[in-house]
């Protein structure tokens, strides 16, 4: 019953907690296009048009798988795995809603098995294929890595904690080096932490975070590199954020994640 606008590529889901218990969740009935780990720019600018690559409803752009680069694993097949897949942001503009390629992607993912924790290497590097700039003016979400939890997460079971010690009440519109986010599975607490690169655009970044108020307090999280001030793309060129994704089993542990970030920070 739902509009198939809605269906997407270009996400990953389930992405589970060594318990073997999920962490992610996929089209909420609040948020339908909101899908386990993805990310979309939202207000841009190309031209005369205001494509928004995020909010599937509008149809003014989306963002699609378009290729497998490669497979990646270690000799032993035991160590590590990834992929690395091209992505298309498609933008349709003006009234016949032509179909334009304005973002072409690699998105490089390599995931490991570390002292207990699963450990997500999520690199993205976007090239403006188009012949005019991507303006990317300041607004309160989109970009490189956004987080949805399972439905179940609420005001009453789970919360986030940030580098600089912030949680669900005020915690948004802040900037950290990496955001924990907590809540149950059916085989106990689980923890989601996202290391953010220093080498990252306007890092330290700025977040987006969900008060009490919102949904139940449901947990979405978003990094906002253009929150406070805008950005641009220009035609030719790339831009390359970094983030590692840490699922651990229990609550997260300030002190445990501010080593974790400095080792991260150096590679």
């Amino acid at each position: 019953g739902v509009d198939p606008i809605f269906k997407r590529s270009g996400f990953i889901h389930p992405l589970c907690a060594p318990n073997g218990e999920p962490v992610t969740g996929i089209h909420p009935k609040d948020h339908y296009h909101h899908l386990g780990i993805w990310h979309a720019w939202v207000k841009t600018k190309h031209g005369k048009d205001t494509p928004d690559f995020w909010n599937l409803k509008g149809k003014t752009g989306r963002v699609r798988y378009a290729q497998t680069i490669a497979l990646i694993k270690d000799a032993s097949g035991h160590s590590f795995a990834g992929f690395m897949v091209r992505q298309e942001h498609v933008a349709y503009k003006g009234a016949e809603k032509r179909e334009t390629v304005v973002l072409r992607e690699v998105l490089n993912i390599r995931a490991k098995f570390i002292g207990g924790r699963n450990v997500i290497t999520y690199n993205v590097t976007q090239e403006n294929v188009s012949r005019e700039a991507l303006v990317l003016p300041a607004y309160r979400y989109g970009g490189c890595l956004a987080y949805r939890a399972p439905h179940d997460w609420d005001k009453t079971n789970s919360d986030y904690l940030t580098s600089e010690g912030l949680d669900r009440t005020n915690s948004h519109q802040s900037r950290a080096k990496w955001v924990a986010m907590s809540g149950p599975t059916k085989k106990g607490i689980a923890t989601l932490t996202v290391l953010i690169h220093p080498e990252n655009h306007d890092f330290p970044q700025r977040l987006r975070t969900w008060p009490a108020s919102s949904n139940n307090g449901a947990i979405f999280f978003n990094v906002v590199p253009i929150q406070e001030k805008p950005w641009e793309i220009a035609p030719g060129e790339k831009i390359v954020m970094k983030y590692q994704l840490v699922v651990s089993d229990g609550k997260p542990e300030k002190g445990m994640n501010d080593r974790r970030w400095k080792t991260y920070s150096k590679q």
